[in-house]
């Protein structure tokens, strides 16, 4: 995976599918573009959150998932395996994360580290799902595996917060 997402040959962020598989072109920024994936998708964590409660969140992720399996292959098709340029499963990965706790900007934050350091370090099976499962499906399964340790660990620093 690039240092820097690029766009393929062909391909317009004006289309539908490539603007949300950047999530709005975010995954095209300079350095690091999952982590502006992750950083872009917190607002709109947040008032979905805010509007709708943890249930519209987890629709949220349900709809994001299934729509980033779509764009993600759009994108693959033209320009490899896994591009950097593709954020969307960033989203869907940070928005499961923050379903376990309320809105809260401090809990935010620590979801975004958590959840960076997950899909880096890229734990067992995470490691296992980014190497063996290909097309979109495989983009975006790995990054629900990292939202799962992320988000363990963000329960548990929410619990601990509480009772303290």
């Amino acid at each position: 995976m690039n240092a820097r997402g690029t766009l393929p040959d062909g391909l317009r962020l004006g289309d539908p599918a490539i603007l949300l598989a950047t999530w709005f072109g975010t995954g095209l920024l300079p350095k690091a573009p999952g982590s502006w994936g992750s950083l872009a998708a917190l607002p709109f964590a947040w008032g979905i959150h805010q509007a709708l409660g943890w249930p519209g969140l987890a629709a949220a992720v349900v709809a994001v998932f299934i729509t980033g399996v779509w764009c993600s292959g759009v994108f693959i098709k033209a320009g490899g395996p896994d591009p950097a340029a593709v954020v969307i499963d960033e989203v869907a990965g940070q928005w499961l994360v923050l379903l376990v706790v309320p809105t809260d900007w401090f809990l935010y934050g620590a979801g975004f580290v958590f959840f960076r350091f997950a899909d880096i370090v890229k734990p067992w099976p995470v490691s296992w799902a980014d190497r063996r499962i290909k097309g979109g499906f495989g983009v975006m399964f790995d990054d629900v595996l990292a939202a799962l340790y992320a988000g363990g660990a963000l329960y548990a620093l929410s619990w601990w917060m509480e009772s303290w």
